[in-house]
Protein backbone atom coordinates (compact mmCIF):
# COMPACT_ATOMS: atom_id res chain seq x y z
CA UNK A 1 0.00 0.00 0.00
CA UNK A 2 1.54 3.05 -1.37
CA UNK A 3 2.41 6.06 1.84
CA UNK A 4 3.84 9.25 1.08
CA UNK A 5 5.76 11.72 3.42
CA UNK A 6 3.75 15.00 4.16
CA UNK A 7 6.10 17.20 1.88
CA UNK A 8 5.63 14.39 -1.12
CA UNK A 9 1.29 14.88 -0.26
CA UNK A 10 1.84 18.22 -0.11
CA UNK A 11 3.59 18.69 -3.92
CA UNK A 12 1.34 16.26 -5.43
CA UNK A 13 -1.55 18.34 -4.19
CA UNK A 14 -0.05 21.75 -4.95
CA UNK A 15 -0.09 23.29 -1.65
CA UNK A 16 2.50 23.74 1.12
CA UNK A 17 3.76 21.36 4.11
CA UNK A 18 2.33 23.88 6.57
CA UNK A 19 -1.15 23.11 4.87
CA UNK A 20 -1.21 19.32 4.39
CA UNK A 21 -0.41 19.61 8.47
CA UNK A 22 -3.31 21.73 9.19
CA UNK A 23 -5.21 19.49 7.33
CA UNK A 24 -4.27 16.47 9.20
CA UNK A 25 -4.75 18.58 12.22
CA UNK A 26 -8.00 19.29 11.44
CA UNK A 27 -9.00 15.97 10.94
CA UNK A 28 -9.59 16.42 6.84
CA UNK A 29 -6.46 13.77 6.14
CA UNK A 30 -5.23 10.59 8.74
CA UNK A 31 -1.34 10.32 9.15
CA UNK A 32 0.61 7.46 10.10
CA UNK A 33 3.84 6.87 11.21
CA UNK A 34 6.44 4.93 8.85
CA UNK A 35 9.47 2.86 10.22
CA UNK A 36 11.69 5.58 10.00
CA UNK A 37 9.18 7.61 12.13
CA UNK A 38 8.13 10.27 9.67
CA UNK A 39 4.57 11.22 9.34
CA UNK A 40 2.48 9.46 6.32
CA UNK A 41 -0.47 9.86 4.26
CA UNK A 42 -1.82 6.49 2.94
CA UNK A 43 -1.78 7.24 -0.77
CA UNK A 44 -5.57 5.68 -1.13
CA UNK A 45 -6.61 7.89 1.45
CA UNK A 46 -4.65 10.99 -0.58
CA UNK A 47 -6.30 10.00 -3.87
CA UNK A 48 -9.83 10.52 -2.33
CA UNK A 49 -9.09 13.36 -0.77
CA UNK A 50 -7.58 15.24 -3.85
CA UNK A 51 -10.48 14.02 -6.01
CA UNK A 52 -12.69 15.65 -3.27
CA UNK A 53 -10.47 19.06 -3.21
CA UNK A 54 -10.07 19.39 -6.89
CA UNK A 55 -12.38 22.61 -8.13
CA UNK A 56 -13.20 22.94 -11.86
CA UNK A 57 -14.23 26.50 -12.62
CA UNK A 58 -17.49 26.69 -14.48
CA UNK A 59 -17.59 25.41 -17.81
CA UNK A 60 -18.76 28.35 -19.90
CA UNK A 61 -20.15 26.79 -23.17
CA UNK A 62 -22.97 25.23 -21.56
CA UNK A 63 -23.25 22.14 -24.04
CA UNK A 64 -23.26 18.46 -23.40
CA UNK A 65 -20.47 16.38 -24.47
CA UNK A 66 -19.57 12.81 -24.27
CA UNK A 67 -16.12 14.12 -24.04
CA UNK A 68 -15.38 13.84 -20.30
CA UNK A 69 -11.80 15.54 -20.61
CA UNK A 70 -12.62 19.32 -20.30
CA UNK A 71 -10.10 21.67 -19.20
CA UNK A 72 -11.54 25.15 -18.36
CA UNK A 73 -8.39 27.71 -18.69
CA UNK A 74 -6.70 30.91 -20.10
CA UNK A 75 -5.29 31.17 -23.24
CA UNK A 76 -2.06 32.17 -22.62
CA UNK A 77 -0.41 32.08 -26.23
CA UNK A 78 -1.64 31.82 -29.70
CA UNK A 79 0.86 31.67 -32.78
CA UNK A 80 -0.75 31.68 -36.10
CA UNK A 81 0.56 31.30 -39.76
CA UNK A 82 -1.29 31.08 -42.79
CA UNK A 83 -3.02 27.89 -42.60
CA UNK A 84 -2.41 26.74 -39.23
CA UNK A 85 -2.24 27.91 -35.35
CA UNK A 86 -0.96 26.92 -31.93
CA UNK A 87 -2.97 27.86 -29.38
CA UNK A 88 -1.68 27.57 -25.43
CA UNK A 89 -3.78 27.51 -22.73
CA UNK A 90 -3.20 27.47 -19.36
CA UNK A 91 -5.75 25.56 -17.57
CA UNK A 92 -5.15 24.70 -13.63
CA UNK A 93 -1.47 23.66 -12.83
CA UNK A 94 -1.90 21.88 -16.56
CA UNK A 95 -0.48 23.31 -19.55
CA UNK A 96 -2.90 22.41 -23.12
CA UNK A 97 -1.50 22.92 -26.19
CA UNK A 98 -3.87 22.47 -29.36
CA UNK A 99 -2.87 22.68 -33.27
CA UNK A 100 -6.12 23.91 -35.06
CA UNK A 101 -6.91 26.08 -38.22
CA UNK A 102 -5.91 29.78 -37.94
CA UNK A 103 -9.47 30.08 -39.22
CA UNK A 104 -10.53 28.42 -36.07
CA UNK A 105 -9.05 31.27 -34.42
CA UNK A 106 -10.01 33.74 -35.95
CA UNK A 107 -13.91 32.91 -35.83
CA UNK A 108 -13.22 31.69 -31.83
CA UNK A 109 -11.55 35.25 -31.35
CA UNK A 110 -8.59 33.40 -29.51
CA UNK A 111 -6.13 35.75 -27.87
CA UNK A 112 -3.55 35.46 -24.76
CA UNK A 113 -6.17 36.68 -22.04
CA UNK A 114 -9.35 34.77 -23.77
CA UNK A 115 -11.26 32.24 -22.02
CA UNK A 116 -11.65 28.49 -22.90
CA UNK A 117 -12.34 25.20 -22.65
CA UNK A 118 -10.34 22.14 -23.50
CA UNK A 119 -12.22 19.46 -24.90
CA UNK A 120 -9.86 16.34 -24.77
CA UNK A 121 -11.34 13.03 -27.13
CA UNK A 122 -8.45 11.14 -26.92
CA UNK A 123 -8.49 7.26 -28.26
CA UNK A 124 -5.26 6.44 -26.40
CA UNK A 125 -4.11 7.60 -22.64
CA UNK A 126 -0.55 6.79 -21.55
CA UNK A 127 -0.41 6.25 -17.77
CA UNK A 128 3.22 5.85 -16.37
CA UNK A 129 4.52 4.72 -12.83
CA UNK A 130 7.73 6.55 -11.31
CA UNK A 131 10.84 3.95 -11.68
CA UNK A 132 9.01 1.77 -14.21
CA UNK A 133 7.07 -0.06 -11.41
CA UNK A 134 4.56 -2.47 -12.73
Amino acid sequence: MPQFRLSEAAELLGVSDDTVRRWVRGGQLTAGTDAAGRKVVDGAELAAFAREQAARPGDPSDVGRSARNRFVGLVTEVVVDKVMAQVELQCGPFRVVSLMSAEAVRELALEPGSLAVAVVKATTVVVETPGGQS
